[in-house]
């Protein structure tokens, strides 16, 4: 029961990231991702939300240390 809800977690970590990164990037494929982001175009705490996000989904996703059972 708890690493399927620690797999959960993961998966919202996950989720929420891609769509952040999706909504002020406009795509989901790094190369266009880091180029918008390269440009300035998206805010500095956004990315760095991006980022929390989806090392959360690795982590949940992976059992990691903190989010492992």
């Amino acid at each position: 029961m708890q690493a399927m809800i620690m797999n959960r977690i993961g998966d919202v970590g996950l989720c929420i990231g891609m769509y952040i990164m999706y909504r002020e990037c406009g795509s989901l494929q790094y190369e266009a991702v880091f180029s918008v982001i390269g440009q300035g175009y998206v805010k500095e705490e956004v990315v760095t939300a991006i980022g929390i996000c989806l090392l959360i989904g690795a982590i949940g996703k992976s059992a990691q240390i903190g989010l492992h059972t």
